[in-house]
């Protein structure tokens, strides 16, 4: 128990390295929330585009 004491007070450093750590993390949960969020948006587009192209008819397309 007294190694992982030791860990978690990091020689002293603790009050520097933890919130470094959680400010990391905030921050890739955050990109990833964003990506995931972009991705979303970016596959609603796609398939509207889709839909649309799929309406149109072949002379359409190709002018």
């Amino acid at each position: 128990m007294e190694t992982l004491t030791e860990f978690f007070a990091m020689g002293g450093y603790a009050p520097y390295i933890w919130p470094a750590y959680i400010l990391a993390a905030i921050i890739l949960v955050t990109l990833l929330g964003l990506s995931l969020r972009d991705l979303r948006r970016n596959e609603n587009t796609l398939k509207a585009l889709r839909t649309e192209r799929r309406g149109r008819t072949g002379d359409e397309v190709s002018s």
